[in-house]
């Protein structure tokens, strides 16, 4: 998965400049809640440098963000503060990170989902400063839609603000087969290769190289070959994975060109049984 190490190397590296606005786009399944959490828990490892505050559904309201950011940093405030007053806090409690060599990331999941308005509030939050740099900074996690939002004339001061974007890519062939073993290897297994070739031709066909539907499919088709007692995975066990599931199909071609092989080596068996009865019959 290499565009998913690129994408955690350039958030560190980014984090560790101290850089403002940070955003990771990337389609259904490709792995950006996962790269999110894994970033989260590399800097939770070093407490006395980092303050993280993460955001899983930020569909709010202005205020409803600043609660919620409010909350993560630990600030006891009632719902019905005052928009000043909780400004206020947050900002004092950001002032006594800065000072004391911390620095504060605000982590948005599902970033695509949040209201235009809340977009441009949290622009202006970030506007808190000290002279040597910015209080916090912001990771955006978003599928593309952001990109298309930001494009609007509302929002171009906060597109103006990204210093560093990321666009999640699917796997490609190779990396499908790299993925499903470095999924098995770390769920245990270290013995010779489960999938076969032509299995994998099936499964990256069939999920276009996302991450999520390969487990999904990886799973259902190992779960085929253990209810027959077949050691290994092959192509008739993924097509069964892909049937059961919805939304997932091979293309018609190369499910055409599938029963036509199979069509072929029916026939082919059948001529030579004919011929070796024959052949037989004259002896």
């Amino acid at each position: 998965m290499a565009s998913y190490h690129k994408a955690y190397n350039m958030l560190m590296v980014s984090i560790a400049n101290r850089e403002g606005f940070i955003k990771v786009v990337g389609e259904v399944g490709t792995g950006k809640t996962m790269l999110c959490r894994k970033v989260l828990n590399s800097l939770e490892e070093n407490p006395d440098t980092y303050i993280t505050a993460y955001i899983a559904n930020p569909v709010l309201s202005p205020k409803g963000l600043f609660l919620a950011f409010a909350e993560e940093l630990s600030i006891d405030v009632n719902s019905d503060v005052g928009h000043h007053s909780l400004l206020k806090r947050i900002t004092k409690v950001l002032m006594t990170h800065a000072a004391e060599g911390r620095q504060v990331i605000l982590f948005i999941d599902e970033a695509h989902a949040m209201p235009e308005k809340t977009l441009e509030a949290l622009r202006l939050l970030t506007n808190l400063e000290t002279e040597q740099s910015k209080l916090f900074q912001v990771v955006l996690f978003a599928q593309p839609e952001l990109d298309e939002m930001l494009r609007g004339k509302s929002l171009r001061q906060l597109l103006q603000r990204i210093s560093f974007s990321y666009k999640l890519e699917a796997l490609d062939r190779d990396g499908v087969e790299r993925y499903v073993s470095h999924r098995l290897a770390t769920a245990g297994y270290n013995g010779p290769a489960i999938f076969s070739g032509a299995a994998l031709n099936d499964l990256y066909t069939a999920s276009g190289g996302t991450p999520r539907i390969v487990n999904v499919l990886c799973h259902k088709a190992l779960m085929v070959a253990f209810g027959r007692g077949e050691r290994n995975v092959d192509r008739e066990h993924v097509r069964k994975a892909i049937e059961d599931t919805e939304g997932v199909e091979l293309p018609k071609t190369s499910m055409t060109l599938m029963s036509a092989a199979g069509i072929f080596v029916g026939l082919a068996g059948v001529a030579l049984a004919i011929y070796l009865l024959n052949f037989y019959l004259q002896n």
